[in-house]
């Protein structure tokens, strides 16, 4: 077990923890806590459940890697917690007030949340960086800096956004969420267009985020060894339900549910990777 791990185990597991919502009571150390979550979606003709009765609590300064089959619900969930949907069944809180009291700005710039494929910004990678910071009428300072701290080279400032390499693109991405300082970033398959150098590369820069900031993660993969080289606790995520939470360690040694066992042997859809 890693440190960061020790570390998370001993301020509190991000397990299950069943609440009482009239109560008002919360994990006081969580950053995000998810009470009884449900979500349905239409598809075609049907509304479909996506979450099912999802109750979760995730630490300050963790690292949870969410896994699971594809069509689980994995997006979805990160998506509820800076509302960009909102759950039509139970709470999403996020630091002890939930997201629906949060002023949209003001949780979008806490909880950052970075997709598999990012969209740039029509301009120049410095129009991008400076996105946020005058949606709130601020100045952008140093982003020479900025560009350093994901790998970047400061020259590429003036350059167009859109015509930068897919790996750039994701650092840049990572750039525009990390100068809004959030504390909460959601990482939906973030490298899992790239090239195995250029998703390392990201991967470790979104660790050496974590470290210096404490930033806590949650991050869907569907690459196991990804989920079990970041993960301090693992969430598996199957048919909008929680399977399994567990030390990412312990997850992938000694599953403990039969459920995960046939998903790590790639029974399942997303596993033996």
């Amino acid at each position: 077990m890693s440190q960061r791990a020790r570390n998370v185990t001993e301020s509190g597991a991000p397990g299950i923890r069943h609440t009482s919502s009239s109560s008002g009571d919360f994990a006081t150390d969580a950053s995000i806590e998810f009470r009884h979550v449900g979500k349905s979606m239409k598809q075609g003709n049907q509304i479909v459940p996506v979450l099912r009765d999802l109750s979760g609590v995730i630490p300050h300064g963790c690292v949870v890697t969410l896994v699971g089959p594809s069509g689980s619900g994995k997006s979805t969930l990160l998506s509820l917690c800076n509302l960009l949907i909102t759950p039509d069944e139970g709470e999403v809180y996020v630091h002890g007030r939930e997201v629906r009291e949060w002023s949209i700005p003001r949780l979008r710039q806490t909880v950052g949340l970075v997709f598999q494929s990012p969209a740039m910004f029509p301009g120049t990678v410095m129009d991008n960086l400076q996105y946020g910071p005058q949606l709130r009428g601020e100045t952008l300072g140093n982003p020479k800096r900025v560009l350093q701290s994901v790998g970047l080279a400061e020259d590429m400032l003036a350059r167009d956004a859109g015509e930068l390499s897919g790996g750039q693109k994701q650092r840049i991405a990572l750039a525009r969420t990390l100068v809004n300082n959030p504390e909460v970033l959601l990482l939906d398959e973030v490298t899992s267009a790239l090239d195995p150098s250029a998703a390392r590369d990201v991967e470790e820069w979104i660790l050496k985020v974590h470290e210096e900031r404490g930033t806590t993660l949650l991050w869907v993969t569907h690459s196991l060894e990804q989920a079990r080289r970041v993960g301090d606790w693992t969430w598996l995520l199957v048919d909008g339900q929680m399977a399994e939470v567990a030390p990412t360690e312990e997850f992938f040694e000694t599953p403990k549910s039969d459920v995960t066992a046939r998903f790590l042997a790639g029974e399942l859809g997303g596993g033996a990777s």
